[in-house]
C-alpha cells in the first residue's frame, strides 16, 4: 500500500472519529522544502463541512495520525496545510514489498471486464507516413499500453483509408507516368512509390488548370473541368461499380502501400491488433440510419436526405444520408463503431487518435451513438492532438514537401550516431553494437520529444534539439537508466539476499526522496490512464531520473563499507532502473544496457 493509500485510510478515521463527519476523498501534494515532512495533507476542502478554522482542522488530523498511526512520527500545520512526517520503517516496509517486482505499478485486466478499443495511424494508401503521422501513432500506441498497464483489456486497432478520388490519382498518375514500374524494378518501398505517383498527378493537374484559365476560363471552372480529375472521376465510378481491371490495379498498388507501412510500423515499434478498410466499410451505417428514422432519431427532408437536428445540443443539423441514398462518413462511422462492437462483444468504450481538426466530427459521432442507445458510448473519447511543424514550417502532401517518417527516423539513427562519436563513450563496442545503440538512442530521442508534450498542444519538433544527452530529453533518461546498470555489473556481492531493515540502514533523505518518487507511479499510471496523456509518464520519468542522479551524487553506493546499507542502495538502484524500463516501455521506448 503506498504512502498516500495508507495516510487516506487513516484520516478518514481521523475526520469520522474526531468529526463526525464522513468524507470520500483526501488532497494530498507535495511538502514544501521549506517545511519539516514528508507529505502535505490540504485541509481547505473541509474547512467548509466542518465550519472550523483550518490550523485546529489539521492540528485535530495530525494528532490523531501520531496517536493512532504508527508510521506518523509528527506533524507541523502551516495555515491550511497539514505537513506529516513519516517514519523510516513504513519507507522500508514498503521497498521491501516492492523491490523484487518487476512489473511495480502495473495492474492486471480483471477477468470479464470491459475492454478498451484504440485507434491510431488509419493513414491514406496514396502516400508514405509522415512526421504527423509518426505523433499519431506514437500517441495511440502509448495510451493503448498505459490504458492495458491501469488494468484494462486493450485492443489496438486503425482503419485504412483506402477508397475514394485521392487514391485513383495515384493509380491514374501511375498508368500515365509508370511505364510499369513496381516497388521491386525502383527499389523503393511501396508506399513511397505510390506517394510519388500522387505528387506527379498534382503536377500534371495544376498544369492542365493553368492552361485552362489562360485559354479564359476561371479557376473554379479550371478545376473541375481539368482532363485527370474528369479521368481520376470515371475510375472512382468503374471503382464503385466494380471494374474488374481498375479493382485489380487498386489491389496491386494498395498491397505495395501495405507493405511499405508494415516496415515504418516495425522500425516505430508499433502494433494492431486488427485492422479496419474503409473499402469495407464506408456501406456500414446505412441500415442504421433506417433503425433511427423507426425510432425519430433521425428526419428525412423532402429530397430524400437524412438528418439529425443536434440544435438542441448546441450543434448543428448534421446529415447521415444524402438523397441519392450514398452514405457520408459520419455514416461509415457510426456503422464502424458498430461493427467494432459486434466483433469484440467485451467493448465497452473506444479511444479515437485524430488530430483537432476533426474535434466537432466527433463531438457530433458521439452523441449520435448515444441518441442510439448504445451503453458503449457513454465510454467514447477523441485523442484530440495538435499539428506538428518544423523549424521550417507546415507541410503540404500534395506538393511532397512533407517530412517521411523513414527519413526522419534515419535522420534521429544518424544524429545518435554523430552525438556519440562526439561525446566518445562507446569505447569497446563492435560496429553491429553501435548502429544497434544508435537506433535505440535515435528513435528514444524521437518518440520522448513527441511524448513528452501535452498531446493538446500543438508542437515544434526540433530534431537536434531532441537527442540531446543533457535534460528533460529521451537519451538522458536512457544513459541514467546505463548508468544503474553499469553499478549493478560492478556491485561484485550477492545484494539481492541482504535483508533490509530500518535499524540497518538509518535511511539518508537521498534515500528516502527517491523511494517516495517510485511509489508515485501506480498513481501516475492511472492518472495517464484517465487522462489519456503519455505526457504524464514521461514527466514522471524525467523527475525520478534527476531524483536518482541527485541520490548518485551524493550518496556512495559502491564505496559503502556497511554491507547492508551498501546492499539496500543497490538495491534502491535496481528498482528505480526497473521503474525507468517499465515508464519507458509504456512510451513504446527502449532502454539501453550500456551506453
Amino acid at each position: 500500500m503506498t504512502l498516500q493509500e495508507t495516510l487516506t485510510k487513516h484520516i478518514l478515521e481521523a475526520v469520522h472519529s474526531v468529526f463526525n463527519l464522513t468524507i470520500d476523498k483526501v488532497e494530498f501534494q507535495a511538502t514544501r522544502k521549506d517545511f519539516e515532512g514528508d507529505i502535505t495533507m490540504v485541509v481547505f476542502p473541509l474547512v467548509k463541512a466542518l465550519k472550523g478554522n483550518p490550523v485546529e482542522i489539521g492540528t485535530k488530523i495530525g494528532s490523531y495520525l501520531v496517536e493512532n498511526v504508527a508510521v506518523v512520527e509528527k506533524f507541523n500545520v502551516v495555515a491550511g496545510f497539514l505537513n506529516i512526517v513519516i517514519s523510516d520503517v513504513f519507507y522500508v516496509d514498503f521497498f521491501n514489498t516492492i523491490k523484487s517486482q518487476d512489473t511495480f505499478g502495473y495492474v492486471s485486466p480483471i477477468e470479464g471486464d470491459t475492454a478498451i478499443m484504440v485507434e491510431y495511424s488509419s493513414p491514406n494508401t496514396n502516400k508514405p507516413l509522415h512526421l504527423g503521422h509518426i505523433r499519431n501513432n506514437l500517441l495511440g500506441y502509448s495510451v493503448a499500453e498505459i490504458i492495458k498497464a491501469s488494468g484494462k483489456k486493450v485492443y489496438k486497432t486503425q482503419i485504412i483509408n483506402d477508397r475514394g478520388i485521392h487514391i485513383c490519382k495515384s493509380m491514374l498518375a501511375w498508368q500515365k507516368f509508370g511505364e510499369g514500374t513496381t516497388p521491386e524494378s525502383t527499389g523503393l518501398k511501396g508506399d513511397k512509390l505510390v506517394g510519388n505517383f500522387y505528387v506527379a498527378f498534382d503536377k500534371q493537374y495544376k498544369k492542365e488548370i493553368n492552361e485552362l484559365i489562360a485559354q479564359g476560363k476561371t479557376e473554379e471552372e479550371a478545376k473541375k473541368i481539368a482532363p485527370s480529375i474528369l479521368e481520376a472521376q470515371e475510375m472512382l465510378r468503374k471503382w464503385e461499380a466494380g471494374d474488374e481491371e481498375v479493382v485489380g490495379l487498386w489491389k496491386k498498388m494498395n498491397q505495395w502501400v501495405y507493405n511499405g507501412f508494415e516496415e515504418t510500423y516495425k522500425n516505430l515499434g508499433v502494433d494492431f491488433d486488427s485492422y479496419y478498410y474503409e473499402s469495407n466499410t464506408y456501406l456500414l451505417g446505412k441500415e442504421v440510419v433506417q433503425f433511427g428514422l423507426e425510432k425519430g432519431i433521425f428526419e428525412k427532408d423532402p429530397d430524400g436526405s437524412v438528418w439529425i437536428d443536434l440544435t438542441a445540443e448546441g450543434l448543428d443539423r448534421k446529415i447521415v444520408l444524402r438523397s441519392d441514398g450514398t452514405a457520408v462518413y459520419m455514416t461509415q462511422d457510426i456503422g464502424t463503431a458498430i461493427q467494432r462492437v459486434k466483433d469484440h462483444a467485451d467493448i465497452g468504450g473506444m479511444v479515437y487518435t485524430v488530430g483537432n481538426e476533426q474535434d466537432y466530427h466527433f463531438k457530433v459521432l458521439f452523441l449520435i451513438l448515444k441518441k442510439l442507445g448504445f451503453d458503449w458510448a457513454e465510454h467514447l473519447y477523441h485523442l484530440s492532438y495538435g499539428m506538428v511543424e518544423l523549424p521550417s514550417g507546415k507541410m503540404k502532401s500534395r506538393e511532397g514537401t512533407v517530412v517521411d517518417a523513414d527519413d526522419l527516423m534515419e535522420e534521429m539513427t544518424q544524429t545518435a550516431q554523430k552525438i556519440s562519436e562526439e561525446l566518445g563513450k562507446l569505447d569497446g563496442y563492435t560496429a553491429t553494437e553501435k548502429a544497434a545503440l544508435y537506433k535505440v538512442i535515435g528513435l528514444g530521442a524521437l518518440k520522448y520529444y513527441m511524448l513528452k508534450v501535452d498531446p493538446k498542444k500543438q508542437m515544434l519538433f526540433n530534431p537536434e534539439e531532441s537527442v540531446d544527452f543533457n535534460g528533460n530529453t529521451g537519451p538522458f533518461i536512457q544513459y541514467t537508466y546505463a548508468r544503474i546498470q553499469s553499478i549493478l555489473r560492478k556491485a561484485d556481492f550477492d545484494y539481492s539476499s541482504v535483508a533490509i531493515t530500518s535499524s540497518g540502514v538509518e535511511m539518508q533523505d537521498k534515500e528516502k526522496e527517491l523511494i517516495k518518487q517510485v511509489q508515485l507511479f501506480p498513481e501516475v499510471i492511472q492518472n495517464a490512464a484517465t487522462h489519456h496523456s503519455p505526457a504524464l509518464i514521461a514527466n514522471y520519468t524525467y523527475d525520478l531520473v534527476k531524483e536518482f542522479n541527485s541520490f548518485y551524487q551524493n550518496v556512495p553506493i559502491l564505496p559503502e563499507q556497511n554491507l547492508e546499507k551498501k546492499a539496500f542502495r543497490v538495491q534502491l538502484a535496481k528498482t528505480v532502473g526497473t521503474t525507468i524500463k517499465n515508464a519507458f516501455h509504456l512510451l513504446g521506448i527502449q532502454v539501453p544496457e550500456r551506453m
